[in-house]
């Protein structure tokens, strides 16, 4: 007797291909979706370590600031534009910080063998009974290995003739002009040096100091935090500037000054000083296909 072999009728063969075909749909969408997820993950986490890593580089700078001598400044065409940071009327239109920051690599000094002990490459005090407006005499100085310390941490930019000192608790109106901030070529607050021996400086300022008072920092350059180029408005780099000295009337643009890319994309950076306390916000942007992914940090600096 012969035996039939029943095969799917065209009907079934149809249905299947159907449901195979909504499977495979639903399937590649959920991939998509998966890997949409994915990649906009991996962007924000990169976009939050870049973030933090900005912020960590200008809070450890802003930390060795002269806090009285941070100040905003407009960009162009009004960069002559300058305020305190701590000025109520400071506001979103100032986008460059600028500071100048004393020397802490100098301060912490190096290792002394002899003692075991670190010892200061600057002390930070002055003798004002073996002083006067010209010559200060700073005991437990090294003033020959600041000088080093400078060449070495400015990459032969800078030594200690371009530095110069701010004497701490100095009673006046804290007239941020008068640190030499450009346009201003007024530095009463700070005092050029030009020589020096292993525990003396030298004053050459035409306006030497006034009053010497006992506690000095030792500066060799001012920063700046800026958009590039400055008259970008929104998803612009940040740069750092360094290695310019505006008690000897350089600005932080000029040609000679160092400068390094902080953060691309960065849509907003904003700064205000509380007192001793100066809070800094900062948010990036990037872009998956048709996604724009933002993030926004704080940090608050001492």
């Amino acid at each position: 007797m012969k035996k039939f072999r029943y095969a799917f009728t065209m009907v079934e063969l149809v249905a299947v291909i159907v449901i195979f075909g909504i499977i495979a749909a639903i399937g590649s969408e959920i991939y998509v979706k998966i890997y949409e997820n994915y990649m906009v993950s991996r962007v924000m986490n990169t976009l939050q370590t870049k973030t933090e890593l900005a912020l960590e580089q200008i809070a450890k700078r802003l930390q060795y600031r002269i806090k009285d001598a941070t100040i905003a400044r407009k960009p162009p065409p009004n960069l002559n534009e300058i305020i305190s940071t701590a000025d109520p009327d400071l506001d979103d239109s100032y986008k460059i910080l600028e500071w100048i920051g004393y020397d802490d690599t100098g301060l912490k000094g190096s290792y002394n063998t002899t003692i075991n002990f670190y010892t200061p490459a600057w002390s930070g005090f002055i003798d004002v009974d073996d002083s006067n407006a010209t010559y200060l005499s700073t005991p437990g100085s090294d003033l020959d290995q600041e000088n080093a310390i400078i060449q070495a941490v400015s990459h032969g930019g800078s030594t200690i003739a371009d530095a110069g000192i701010v004497f701490i608790g100095v009673e006046g109106d804290y007239n941020v002009s008068k640190y030499g901030w450009s346009p201003s070529t007024n530095s009463d607050y700070v005092y050029d040096i030009a020589e020096h021996n292993q525990t003396t400086l030298l004053v050459t300022d035409t306006q030497g100091p006034k009053e010497i008072y006992e506690r000095y920092k030792l500066a060799w350059t001012a920063y700046a935090i800026a958009p590039d180029p400055l008259t970008c408005n929104f998803d612009c780099n940040l740069s750092l500037y360094e290695n310019y000295q505006p008690w000897r009337g350089e600005a932080f643009d000029n040609a000679n000054t160092s400068k390094y890319l902080l953060l691309e994309h960065v849509t907003t950076f904003k700064f205000k000083q509380d007192g001793d306390v100066i809070r800094i916000k900062l948010c990036v942007n990037d872009k998956i296909v048709d996604k724009n992914v933002s993030i926004c940090k704080e940090k608050v600096v001492f």
